[in-house]
């Protein structure tokens, strides 16, 4: 873990534009501060995608405020964990931490429409992150 004594998570798709921005919104959404959250992309966009904003504020979570930004071997480095969504080989690779990589429709011009299945996908699977490396109190011994 990191010095912070929480886990740290990075997404990474391409643009940094949609699933990335979706994936770390919910997680912060949803993990609150037991989590550190980053997002990024290997090229990123010059603006979120309008329909992804949408389809998170539909669902209560405003990422009006955030911006596409570049993937840094910093940021991977600083994180425990490393969640690709379409990017390939671009993302570095240190011993220690864990990858993952999320088959998700790319949400690149499509609209609203086709964007809410994808947001809800991803919610889906950062819930199951969630629990696999951030419990909440309570929650976390298994019968």
């Amino acid at each position: 873990m990191t010095s912070t004594d929480k886990p740290s998570v990075l997404f990474v798709c391409v643009h940094n534009a949609g699933r990335s921005q979706m994936a770390a919104a919910w997680l912060a959404h949803l993990a609150g501060d037991r989590v550190e959250v980053r997002s990024a992309g290997s090229a990123p966009a010059d603006a979120l995608n309008p329909a992804v904003v949408e389809a998170m504020a539909e669902a209560g979570i405003d990422i009006t405020d955030q911006h596409p930004k570049v993937l840094t071997t910093e940021a991977v480095e600083a994180s425990d964990v490393c969640v690709t969504m379409g990017c390939g080989d671009t993302c570095p690779v240190f011993p220690g931490k864990r990858y993952l990589d999320w088959t998700l429709t790319d949400p690149a011009g499509q609209g609203v429409e086709a964007v809410r299945p994808i947001r809800d996908e991803i919610r889906t699977r950062v819930e199951g992150l969630i629990a696999e490396i951030a419990p909440a109190p309570g929650n976390a011994s298994r019968g």
